[in-house]
């Protein structure tokens, strides 16, 4: 097939149909859709190309820079799409915790601005993130930068709609159930109102991680409240899916069915057959079943040497804040902000430990507390115990979710610990002594 240019290779990815020896399943026929053979190696190609086609000779024209939040598959199509017709571009993100995705990215001309030390717990504390810059930038150059806000944007979804939808019912007919992580839903709203319109009783599934574990282009049920495309009465059913059920989907399909698909490949493989499983053993006629394979699996090596090292030759995990289950976080000492209150106005020998980013810390902070973001935390759990035997330590996070794990780490190895219930925001919301950088005088909060 000649093309003329890249962007005519985007689409009419191939349907697999996955052998029921992989899968188990005896009444549901379940394909995978190879998103990750688009051009530039996953599904966002195509709502990539949707949201900037209609503009590309007129930023081009106009000097304009187009400027996306992304930390990864969106920035890799947007920036190769713009870089081939001579448009700059520019993306905004939290920190990039993967190397090769970053590596990736420089490697395609990507221009950066990212955000250090976030916390992978929600902040809403945090005066600083990319959207909000964005809107700063866009603000003070009015004339300057091109959005094409992939959260907001039905673009986003009108190019699953439009194009990966009919492909699928052109290849397998009637679909019956649809497995999807939830990232910015583009690609769950766009397939499944396509497909339902050929099944009105098309059952959607969304695929999420648990609270503070990392499953890239997934969010955790509390995350989607920042996507402004997420329809929660589309979904009959939301399925959580943890790293290593991740892993194991993503290494099935890779030595099983030969997909080189990423960690949101196996988790909507695994989320297809928590689901499936049950709903087969009822069935007396035939179904269909299909998930997304989004990107790549060479994207995640890093990931994956974290996560089952032994992959690699490499020692086993060692325990750490990481490896913390969640009944035993949920098990951990929460004060409330009373009691915390009254820890930190008896100071001998108490640590606070403000676990956000560096610039949400230097923001606001509970007096006379110091930064340690998240991830320092954790990989310092790796190697011992960072405070003295004979330490009180306060762990604060922006919600108290992440701060329950270091509580029930730390303690279990002979620190006199607790987290703060609610987090930072709750002792904000309490109107509770904060103050903005280091040696600045306390003064209270705004109330709620």
């Amino acid at each position: 097939m000649l093309i003329k240019h890249i962007t005519e290779a985007v689409g009419n990815t191939p349907l697999l149909e996955i052998d029921p020896a992989i899968h188990g399943l005896k009444n549901i026929t379940l394909y995978a859709k190879l998103e990750h053979l688009n051009p530039f190696g996953s599904l966002k190609d195509r709502p990539a190309l949707s949201l900037l086609k209609d503009d590309l000779a007129k930023l081009k024209a106009g000097g304009k820079t187009a400027i996306e939040s992304s930390s990864g598959n969106m920035a890799k199509a947007m920036t190769l799409i713009c870089s081939t017709h001579g448009v700059p571009f520019r993306i905004v993100t939290n920190r990039i915790h993967l190397r090769e995705v970053k590596q990736i990215l420089q490697l395609v001309g990507a221009q950066i601005d990212e955000f250090p030390g976030m916390s992978s717990c929600p902040d809403p504390s945090d005066p600083n993130n990319p959207l909000a810059y964005i809107e700063r930038a866009m603000a003070a150059e009015p004339d300057k930068f091109f959005h094409g806000s992939q959260y907001t944007n039905e673009k986003n979804p009108d190019a699953h709609y439009q194009t990966t939808g009919p492909e699928i019912f052109a290849d397998a007919g009637k679909i019956d159930y649809l497995i999807t992580g939830l990232g910015t839903t583009g690609s769950s709203g766009g397939v499944g109102r396509f497909l339902k319109e050929k099944n009105p009783d098309l059952k959607m599934v969304g695929v999420v991680a648990p609270k503070g574990q990392v499953i890239p282009g997934i969010r955790s049920a509390d995350e989607m409240y920042e996507v402004g495309l997420f329809k929660k009465d589309l979904y009959n059913k939301v399925v959580e899916v943890n790293t290593d059920e991740a892993v194991d989907g993503m290494l099935t399909l890779i030595r099983k069915a030969g997909v080189l698909g990423g960690p949101t490949a196996g988790a909507g493989l695994a989320a297809a057959l928590k689901y499936l499983r049950e709903i087969d053993a009822t069935l007396t006629t035939k179904a269909s079943a299909v998930f997304l394979i989004c990107d790549r699996a060479e994207w995640y090596l890093s990931y994956l040497q974290k996560h089952r090292p032994q992959l690699f030759g490499l020692a086993a995990r060692k325990e750490s804040v990481r490896t913390v289950t969640q009944q035993d976080a949920d098990a951990s000492v929460q004060f409330s902000v009373e009691q915390a209150l009254q820890w930190t106005e008896q100071p001998a020998g108490l640590v606070v430990v403000d676990m956000r980013g560096s610039i949400a810390f230097k923001a606001s902070h509970i007096p006379g507390s110091i930064n340690m973001p998240q991830e320092m935390l954790e990989d310092m759990s790796e190697w011992g115990v960072p405070f003295s035997n004979g330490a009180r330590v306060l762990f604060v996070c922006p919600t108290g979710d992440q701060s329950k794990k270091c509580a029930a780490f730390f303690k279990a190895r002979g620190i006199d610990c607790a987290s703060l219930k609610g987090g930072f925001i709750a002792w904000r919301d309490a109107g509770k002594p904060t103050e903005k950088a280091a040696g600045a005088a306390a003064k209270p909060a705004k109330q709620g």
